[in-house]
């Protein structure tokens, strides 16, 4: 009897710890139910919409144990909001980044930081950047970028249980108020809450939800690291994905914010899609698979480069 009960404890044990620490489709579905709900309204910035996303986000960085500075978790920022042609007055809301750490093991490395990002805020009703004429309904922004945002808590997690192997620190970043012109990364790095210099490689993810049937992952930035083209090409290759790998073509996301600091970024995505920007980018077309594909290729990367005592700095592309 004792050792059925035995058994039964190692097998409990050994499938909380798989949970824990592997990338699901069942756990980034569930992210991307939550955020794409009708109830958050398109999580648009400011409001009690963003404050409930927000919230979300912090509840799971404070359930993986990732460290908060002596802030806490929120970046708080004033976002002006973009307005239709003709509209001369802009609002003005209060949001925040939401931010934390796993430190580093190396007593030298542990000073250098790899950044994980994604924006958690879209279109909300629809407005002046929508591609679509439809006004008060819902943009659930599935791919862009609930996507990104359920792929930095997945790669999160499979991290935290491999801390013990870090030799640098990793910071994650939920950026707010991204579609409203790279706000949140802007003030971050105006603002940042470890010197920029000690910040090594940023990596953003803003739309990794619709890899296709040639499982095709495009990056730009890629030259900005050392031997950062081919480790991305290889690293990609060798999880049975294709990847487009660009040395330049930095693109329009909130790696741009750190680019233009001159750290070194990479700016990863599966591909535009007629649904960009409109309420029809819904949760239904997610490839779940293949978003798991691609957290799996972002976490080796961040795994690689944290636990590696190679060098790195910031190769201009210009």
């Amino acid at each position: 009897m004792n050792k059925v009960f035995l058994f039964f404890t190692l097998s409990i044990m050994c499938i909380t710890m798989f949970s824990q620490s592997e990338i699901t489709e069942n756990e980034l579905k569930n992210h991307l139910q939550f955020l794409t709900s009708e109830k958050n309204a398109g999580r648009y910035p400011g409001g009690k919409e963003n404050k409930w996303i927000v919230k979300y986000i912090e509840k799971e960085f404070k359930r993986l144990k990732i460290s908060s500075f002596e802030i806490g978790y929120r970046q708080f920022f004033n976002a002006e909001l973009r307005v239709d042609k003709g509209v001369d007055k802009k609002p003005v809301v209060k949001t925040c980044n939401v931010v934390g750490f796993i430190e580093g093991n190396d007593s030298t490395l542990k000073n250098e930081f790899i950044v994980l990002g994604a924006h958690y805020d879209h279109l909300g009703l629809g407005g002046p950047s929508s591609k679509s004429e439809k006004r008060r309904v819902v943009y659930h922004g599935a791919d862009d970028n609930a996507s990104g945002t359920s792929a930095l808590l997945e790669i999160a997690e499979k991290l935290v249980s491999n801390k013990e192997q870090l030799k640098r620190s990793v910071l994650f970043i939920a950026f707010g108020a991204e579609e409203q012109g790279l706000l949140g990364s802007t003030y971050f790095v105006e603002h940042p809450m470890v010197p920029l210099s000690q910040i090594k490689l940023m990596i953003n993810m803003d739309m990794v939800g619709r890899l296709n049937t040639e499982k095709q992952v495009y990056m730009g930035g890629a030259g900005t690291f050392p031997c950062g083209v081919n480790f991305m090409t290889d690293l990609g290759k060798s999880l049975g994905l294709n990847p487009v790998v660009h040395a330049g073509s930095v693109g329009g996301s909130d790696h741009v914010s750190f680019y233009k600091k001159g750290i070194s970024v990479l700016g990863i995505h599966t591909g535009g899609h007629p649904e960009y920007h409109t309420p029809e980018d819904t949760i239904d077309l997610i490839n779940l698979e293949g978003e798991k594909w691609v957290c799996e290729y972002v976490f080796q990367t961040v795994f690689q480069k944290a636990s590696s005592t190679d060098q790195m700095y910031f190769i201009n592309q210009d």
